[in-house]
């Protein structure tokens, strides 16, 4: 087996936001060489890796040349170049997850068709070219209100989704190719992060529970465990496990799933990345989901992922009103309540909504660590100076 821990393997990842600083605690602690690429010359990854090169991620050559530097390269954002991606792997990189998975999630329309195509299920929807074929399949007849709008690619937090519910709605829309989604009447959005390995070992964290802020379309609060039945939660689980084994994929795999008025689960999308959904697994689990993907993406044994105690994320987002050099008010009046720990990303120009940092609430019993993660969205504030 490859010596990782100091020595002189090198990990390259692509992306240097949070997602990326999370994975570096990681990193860190086993004394593993990390490179990072990001465009920006102030990404939150700066700090804390061994060697950090500013570079386009979309393109070829600063991906492929980044590529050449490294041992092994994974990413903590899906938006790089996978042609570059593909020759590295042909040139014998190992790269993971690998850029056939990539390059199925990239594209929403092309990710959907392959849940059909393997039998998971997911809403109905239509696949459009341009942005104003769905005007004329409105006018035909052919497409009902409401229904979900989705850019094919690049959306993130919440851009690239937009509910449909008359024609006004499609303006200033970007032109390119989308989908139209059936909006599915549902109780709950779900998510279970499943992580595998090489070896083909496979493990599930429990199914969280996901809270929507209305206006933003961004995760205000994850909740684990989710307060569903054992049933639902079996079903919910058996159907990560389904769309991970279709994908093959080494590494982690975040998958967003419906809970249905008839307790159905239907698949959502999948980020084959650290995700949004398992922040709190840093407080609240035996093995955090960053250091499962270290794990993974080496071919180590993967580590427990039952959680330890329950666990509530909430999401610090720039107030509206607020761009600049950013303020974060009354944080020690959240840090003064049992069981909060807050992780700043390292951000430090704030604008509304973009996400900023985010605080776990841990607790034996999750309704009190819900009504902790109330006070404390109540609380603390995401302004600029």
């Amino acid at each position: 087996m490859t010596n990782y821990f100091s020595s002189d393997f090198k990990l390259g990842i692509l992306g240097g936001g949070q997602l990326g600083k999370m994975m570096l605690y990681n990193t860190r602690k086993f004394d593993i060489t990390t490179y990072v690429m990001d465009a920006n010359d102030e990404a939150p990854c700066r700090i804390a890796c061994d060697k950090f090169e500013k570079g386009d991620l979309m393109d070829y050559d600063a991906v492929y040349n980044f590529g050449k530097q490294v041992d092994l390269l994974t990413f903590e954002i899906e938006n790089v170049n996978v042609d570059a991606l593909e020759q590295l792997e042909k040139e014998g990189l190992k790269v993971y997850p690998s850029s056939k998975t990539l390059r199925t999630i990239q594209n929403k329309a092309t990710q959907k068709l392959f849940y059909k195509d393997h039998g998971i299920p997911t809403s109905a929807f239509t696949r459009f070219a341009y942005l104003s074929e769905i005007e004329d399949a409105i006018t035909n007849g052919g497409l009902q209100f409401p229904f979900v709008w989705k850019a094919a690619q690049f959306g993130y937090d919440g851009n690239g989704v937009k509910m449909v519910r008359k024609i006004e709605d499609l303006k200033d829309l970007p032109k390119g190719e989308c989908i139209a989604e059936e909006l599915i009447p549902f109780k709950n959005e779900l998510a279970v992060i499943v992580a595998r390995n090489k070896n083909g070992e496979v493990k599930a964290y429990p199914v969280v529970e996901m809270e929507f802020h209305p206006e933003a379309n961004q995760v205000e609060y994850v909740i684990c465990p989710a307060r569903i039945s054992d049933a639902v939660a079996e079903k919910a689980k058996a159907t990560a496990l389904a769309v991970s084994e279709a994908f093959d994929h080494v590494g982690l795999l975040a998958v967003e799933m419906f809970q249905t008025e008839n307790d159905d689960i239907l698949i959502n999308e999948v980020a084959p990345r650290p995700h949004n959904s398992g922040h709190q697994t840093i407080e609240a689990s035996y093995t955090s989901q960053f250091e499962q993907h270290i794990r993974a993406i080496l071919n180590l044994p993967l580590g427990r992922t039952d959680s330890k105690v329950g666990g509530i994320m909430v999401n610090l987002v720039g107030a509206e009103g607020h761009t600049g050099n950013v303020v974060y008010k009354h944080i020690a009046e959240i840090m003064s309540l049992e069981g909060v720990t807050p992780h700043i990303y390292g951000k430090k120009q704030t604008r509304p909504f973009r996400k900023m940092g985010h605080v776990t609430i841990v607790n034996e019993d999750i309704d009190k660590a819900r009504r902790v993660a109330e006070q404390v969205k109540n609380t603390i504030e995401v302004i600029s100076e």
